[in-house]
């Protein structure tokens, strides 16, 4: 029998030991720079976005509302912004899905297998695959990804490519609660690659987003990119519901028009879910008798209640500002429903008279100016002195 010595022994058993833990650590450092090389890549999981537990499935729900026909531009980015929420709620083998087909519809969009607009679906992928342990997948991915950015690099060094900017801003404006990041992003995209049509809508409705949420409304401005922007692209129904909200909350009558696409798109869930927020906004806004007054006004044998509720607020003691909406919409009430023109002029100039800035000192302005220019009315030279004698708030 051979005799092994303990030395020998206790050598053997160290260095078999030191290369187990040479892999290991081999192992860890490989790891470690695939999880370097992932965390720099632009994609879904490094994007930060800011969807709370409690919101996934209000945001999944949201994304199968816009709906997922061949014809949307952003199909590619609803299936990669869905993937990634199927996998926050736990749902690899969904996400996986959805991955997938969002590379397929990109492929159809664009009638190309490839392209830059692949690099953030093809880097979910990569951390998908991480995810799941599968690290020579997860490597293929990477590899694609630098194919594509040498073959397609961007127009600036110091940017990232345009494709990457606008997928950045949709999946942002989707579920985030910054949209100032979101304006930047697609501004942007603009910039370096003008001309896209879907870029241009969404960066409207971006501005809109961002702007300061009150009851004045939109600045002008911003409405008269989103009047572009929906002339542009007129077929898409979810800018069309936004107009159609801002508009409506700006004391314009759109219930034709809202009817109008209803009927054209019948079977729209988003559609007829924004439309329905239209005409909830008109009839339950902030300040809840004027708009239960419009509803009474527009509804059968409903003026004599109509005019009381006006009445009454009129005789209430409000503050300035809604003492200022009231006038302007009771003018309107005075002009339309009751063919009032002299009573309706009146309180159209109260209301400009307030030192208060808000949308309905302006829209009363408008409509002051617009007789006047007209002068037809006996009271243009009343109205011409109370434009000339307005004080600036």
């Amino acid at each position: 029998m051979v005799q092994v010595s303990p030395t020998a022994l206790h050598s053997d058993t160290l260095q078999t030991a030191a290369a187990q833990s040479d892999n290991i650590m081999q192992i860890a450092a490989q790891s470690q720079t695939l999880v370097s090389k992932l965390e720099a890549l632009q994609c879904h999981f490094n994007w930060d976005l800011d969807i709370s537990t409690s919101l996934l499935n209000h945001r999944r729900d949201n994304l199968e509302d816009i709906g997922t026909n061949d014809g949307n531009p952003w199909l590619g980015h609803i299936y990669n912004l869905r993937a990634f929420i199927q996998y926050k709620l736990g749902s690899n083998k969904e996400a996986q899905k959805f991955f997938n087909k969002a590379t397929e519809a990109f492929s159809r969009i664009r009638s190309a297998d490839e392209g830059p607009w692949l690099v953030v679906n093809y880097g979910n992928l990569a951390w998908l695959h991480h995810h799941l342990g599968d690290q020579a997948e997860s490597e293929a991915y990477l590899s694609k990804i630098n194919t594509l950015n040498k073959k397609y690099p961007s127009p600036s060094q110091e940017e990232l490519h345009p494709e990457t900017y606008a997928e950045k801003a949709y999946a942002l404006m989707t579920v985030s609660g910054d949209k100032t990041l979101v304006v930047d992003n697609f501004q942007r995209a603009i910039e370096m690659q003008p001309g896209i049509r879907e870029w241009n809508t969404s960066h409207a409705l971006a501005l809109m987003y961002a702007s300061k949420h009150s009851r004045t409304g939109l600045e002008d401005d911003i409405l008269k990119k989103m009047r572009i922007a929906q002339e542009q692209d007129p077929e898409n129904l979810y800018f069309a519901v936004h107009y159609l909200d801002q508009r409506a909350q700006r004391g314009e009558r759109i219930e034709a028009e809202a009817q109008k696409a209803l009927k054209n798109h019948p079977d729209e869930r988003y559609l007829k879910r924004c439309a329905a927020r239209c005409y909830n906004w008109k009839i339950f806004g902030d300040k809840k008798k004027i708009d239960l007054a419009q509803v009474y006004a527009l509804s059968h044998d409903g003026q004599a209640k109509a005019d009381q509720i006006y009445q009454e607020l009129l005789e209430s003691d409000l503050e300035v500002a809604d003492k200022q909406m009231l006038y302007n919409n009771y003018a309107k009430y005075l002009y339309f429903e009751k063919h009032n023109i002299n009573i309706s002029i009146r309180y159209h100039m109260k209301a400009v008279e307030i030192p208060h800035q808000s949308f309905f000192r302006k829209n009363s302005i408008k409509e002051l100016e617009k007789i006047r220019d007209k002068g037809r009315d006996r009271m243009c030279r009343e109205i011409r002195e109370c434009l000339a004698n307005l004080k600036e708030p």
